[in-house]
C-alpha cells in the first residue's frame, strides 16, 4: 500500500463545488436567508450549532416537510434528555417516500442482488403495490397506530417495503437479520411482543444453504401472541401449519395509505451490538430520523434522484435504516443480500464487482472492508469499471491513513472518501465528510452541520491535539426517545447523560486534530492505561492492520497490579509465519512508530479476533470472557463473523497471562 501520513490531504472539492452541490446550494439559501456568507464549511457549521431552531427550521422548509398540523416552536426545550423537537406536528416519516416513488412510476428503484433467489430489478409502481399489500395484509392482522410489526429478514426489497408499510401505518417496526439464531432474536424483538412477525425459511450464504425453520418455530413459540407470516425464500414451497403464507398475507392489493402521528412517536427500535448483556432496544422517531436523514444523505452526502447507492448492510445495522431513507431523495438502492467474499475475495459477489455491475455512484461499506481488500493487495479500479462511483462511506471502525491512500490509488482517484464515525444511539453521524470538505488521510474532515459535537476532558475543557470523550453539548432530532420499556427513562440517563449532565457522552475518545480534522481513537471504556497516559487502541490498529503478514489484531489492557498490562493478538496471514520473528518485528515498528510507551508486555498468536458482523473488534466483551464472566452475560455468538474460534482465543489469552 502507499505509504503516507496522517492528515495528507487526498483529495480537495472541485471549485464549484458551492454552486454544483446540494450542501453548497442549500448553505446559498441559507446565506440568502441570514444576510451573510459562510467563510468555509467550519463557519457553517458553528452557524448551524449556534442557531439550531433556525438551522433545523430551514432543513424542514428546504425539503418541503409536510405537516398536518402547524408546530410552534421548532426546539421548546432543549433540556437533555428530554428535548422537544417541532411539537405541535403531525406528519410521517414514510410520506416523502412513497410520494417519491409515485412521481417514478415505472423507473427502477431497487436493483436486488441475492445469492437465494438472483437477480431482481423493482420499479417505484412495483415497490408501492408491494407496500400497498402489506399494509392490507398488517391491518388484517389489527395493526394500526402504536402496533409493533418484526421482521427477521434479510435485506430484500420484501424488508424494504416491509418497513414502509409498517411505518406508513403509524406502527413500529424492528427487524434482525435471520444468521441471528433464536435466542438473540428473542432476546431483541421479545422486548418489543410485535403484533406480527414476517420471517424468511432460511437463505443461501456462498454455496451453503442455511435452513432457519426450526429456529423460526422457535421464536414463534417465544412469541405466543405475535403472527407469524412466512416468507418463502430459500424454498419456494415452504408451508408452516400455523403461520400465515407470503401469499395469503399480501393477496389483496390497495394504495398505500399513511397516518400522520407526533414527531416524536416511535419509527423504528434499533438494538445495540448484545455483545455486552441484554441489547438495548433504542426507539427513533419519525421526525427525528426524517430530518437528520434528510440533512445527512442529501446534504452531507451529496445523494440525489440521479445517484445509485450501494450500501453493503445487513437488516441488524443502523445502516440499513439509512440504506431505506436513501430513498428519501429519489436515489435508487442497490440491495444485495448475500457472501461478499464467495466464490473468492474478488470475485463476482464482491462489492466492487457488484457496484460495477449495477453502475453504482455511492458505496456505504465497513472499514475493515475496505482494509482487507487492501491488505490483499487487490486493484478493483483496475478490474472493474467504477469510473461512475464518486463517494465511498466508510464506517464500523476507524480507517487508516494507508487504507485511505489505497482507495484513491487502486479504486478511484476522483472520488471523496468520507470516513464517518456515529452509531445505533443517533442512526446518524457525528464526525465524517462533506463535498465542501478535502479528504484526509486517516482522518475525518468534519463534524456534521447541527451537531454540536467535541472532544471533552473530565473537567468538560475542549481538548486540541489529545484524546477525549466525544460529547455532543446540545441536542440533536435523532437522539433516542428513549429505551422501549424503560419507563422512567432511568436507563436511557445512565447511558448517555451521567458523566457530564446535560450532555451527551457517546462512550468513544475522540481527537480534534491542529489542522480542524477528526480522528475515533477507539471506546473510551477500551482505551489502555499506562503510567497514567491514554493510549487509544485505533493507533495499534494503524500501525498493524496494513501489515500484509498480520490478517487481523486485537489490543486488550489487564490490570493485575504485577506489571502484566498490553497484549497485542494477532492472527497470522500465514500458519508458516515464524512467530518469534513476527513478535520481534511487531514489538519493534511498535517501538519505533508510536513509542516506546505502546511496547506490548507480550504477542500472543491466536486463531481469531472476535468480530460482529459490521467488522467491529470486540475488545471488552473479550477481555470480560477472559476475565471468567460466563459467556451468556457477555456476548452472543450469533453475531460473530468467526465464533468457531472465540474458546480457543480466550484460552490462548489466559494461558499468556498465566505465563
Amino acid at each position: 500500500m502507499t505509504r503516507v501520513r496522517p492528515g495528507d490531504v487526498l483529495w480537495t472539492p472541485p471549485a464549484d463545488a458551492r454552486t454544483a452541490t446540494r450542501l453548497g446550494r442549500f448553505l446559498g439559501e441559507v446565506e440568502e436567508r441570514i444576510g451573510r456568507r459562510f467563510a468555509d464549511y467550519e463557519d457553517a457549521w458553528a452557524w448551524s450549532v449556534e442557531n439550531l431552531e433556525d438551522f433545523w427550521r430551514a432543513i424542514w422548509e428546504h425539503f418541503g416537510i409536510r405537516s398536518s398540523q402547524p408546530f410552534g416552536h421548532v426546539l421548546a426545550d432543549e433540556t437533555m434528555p428530554g428535548a422537544r423537537w417541532f411539537e405541535g406536528a403531525r406528519l410521517n416519516y414514510a410520506e416523502l417516500i412513497l410520494d417519491a416513488l409515485r412521481a417514478r412510476g415505472d423507473e427502477t428503484v431497487l436493483l436486488a442482488r441475492s445469492q437465494t433467489t438472483g437477480t431482481r430489478d423493482v420499479s417505484a409502481r412495483d415497490l408501492l403495490a408491494l407496500v400497498g399489500a402489506i399494509q392490507e395484509g398488517l391491518r388484517a392482522e389489527g395493526v394500526g397506530v402504536g402496533d409493533r410489526v418484526a421482521g427477521y429478514l434479510p435485506n430484500t426489497p420484501e424488508a424494504v417495503a416491509g418497513m414502509l408499510a409498517t411505518a406508513a401505518l403509524g406502527a413500529t417496526w424492528c427487524c434482525v437479520p435471520p444468521e441471528m439464531g433464536p435466542r438473540s432474536a428473542v432476546d431483541r424483538i421479545g422486548q418489543l411482543e410485535p403484533r406480527v412477525l414476517i420471517a424468511v425459511d432460511g437463505y443461501r450464504w456462498g454455496d451453503r444453504d442455511i435452513p432457519r425453520l426450526d429456529d423460526v418455530r422457535r421464536i414463534a413459540d417465544a412469541l405466543p401472541g405475535t403472527r407469524v407470516v412466512l416468507l418463502p425464500y430459500l424454498d419456494r414451497d415452504a408451508r408452516v401449519d400455523g403461520f400465515t403464507p407470503w401469499a395469503d398475507f399480501t393477496a389483496s392489493a390497495a394504495d398505500p395509505v399513511v397516518e400522520h402521528v407526533p414527531f416524536a412517536h416511535p419509527l423504528v427500535v434499533l438494538f445495540s451490538s448484545g455483545t455486552t448483556g441484554a441489547p438495548k432496544a433504542i426507539v427513533h422517531g419519525h421526525g427525528g430520523l426524517l430530518v437528520e436523514h434528510l440533512k445527512a444523505i442529501a446534504l452531507q452526502m451529496d445523494l440525489g434522484p440521479d445517484d445509485t447507492a450501494f450500501w453493503f448492510t445487513t437488516t441488524g445495522w443502523m445502516v440499513w435504516n439509512l440504506q431505506v431513507s436513501t430513498l428519501l431523495v429519489g436515489a435508487r438502492l442497490v440491495v444485495v443480500d448475500g457472501d461478499p467474499g464467495w466464490p473468492a475475495f474478488d470475485g463476482e459477489w464482491s462489492q466492487w464487482a457488484v457496484l460495477a455491475e449495477t453502475r453504482a455512484t455511492f458505496l456505504g461499506t465497513g472499514a475493515a472492508y475496505l482494509g482487507a481488500c487492501a491488505r490483499a493487495g487487490l486493484r478493483p479500479g483496475d478490474r472493474w469499471d467504477l469510473s461512475r462511483l464518486r463517494e465511498i462511506n466508510s464506517s464500523g471502525s476507524p480507517l487508516g491513513a494507508d487504507v485511505a491512500a489505497w482507495v484513491y490509488d487502486a479504486v478511484n482517484p476522483g472520488l471523496l472518501l468520507a470516513p464517518t464515525s456515529g452509531g445505533t444511539d443517533i442512526c446518524s453521524a457525528f464526525v465524517g465528510g462533506s463535498p465542501l470538505t478535502p479528504a484526509y488521510a486517516g482522518e475525518m474532515a468534519c463534524r456534521a452541520l447541527g451537531i454540536a459535537v467535541d472532544a471533552l476532558a473530565p473537567d468538560g475543557t475542549p481538548l486540541v491535539g489529545e484524546a477525549g470523550e466525544l460529547v455532543v453539548s446540545r441536542p440533536m432530532p435523532s437522539m433516542p426517545v428513549g429505551f422501549w420499556g424503560d419507563v422512567d427513562g432511568s436507563r436511557y440517563r445512565a447511558a448517555y447523560f451521567e458523566d457530564y449532565p446535560g450532555r451527551w457522552r457517546h462512550g468513544d475518545w475522540l481527537v480534534h486534530t491542529e489542522r480542524g480534522t477528526w480522528v475515533i481513537t477507539g471506546r473510551s471504556d477500551a482505551t489502555l492505561n499506562r503510567g497514567g497516559v491514554r493510549l487509544g487502541t485505533a493507533e495499534y490498529y494503524g500501525l498493524l492492520d496494513p501489515r500484509p503478514d498480520i490478517l487481523d489484531s486485537a489490543v486488550l489492557h489487564f490490570e493485575d497490579g504485577e506489571g502484566m498490562g498490553v497484549l497485542v493478538l494477532v492472527v497470522r496471514a500465514s500458519d508458516d509465519a515464524d512467530r518469534d520473528a513476527l513478535t520481534a518485528e511487531v514489538r519493534a515498528s511498535i517501538r519505533t512508530e508510536l513509542s516506546p510507551r505502546h511496547v506490548p508486555d507480550r504477542v500472543v498468536f491466536v486463531p481469531g479476533i472476535p468480530r460482529n458482523r459490521t467488522g467491529k473488534r470486540l475488545e471488552i466483551p473479550l477481555k470480560r470472557l477472559v476475565a471468567g464472566t460466563a459467556a451468556e452475560g457477555v456476548i452472543d455468538r450469533s453475531v460473530l463473523v468467526d465464533p468457531d474460534s472465540l474458546d480457543e482465543t480466550v484460552r490462548l489469552i489466559r494461558a499468556a497471562l498465566a505465563g
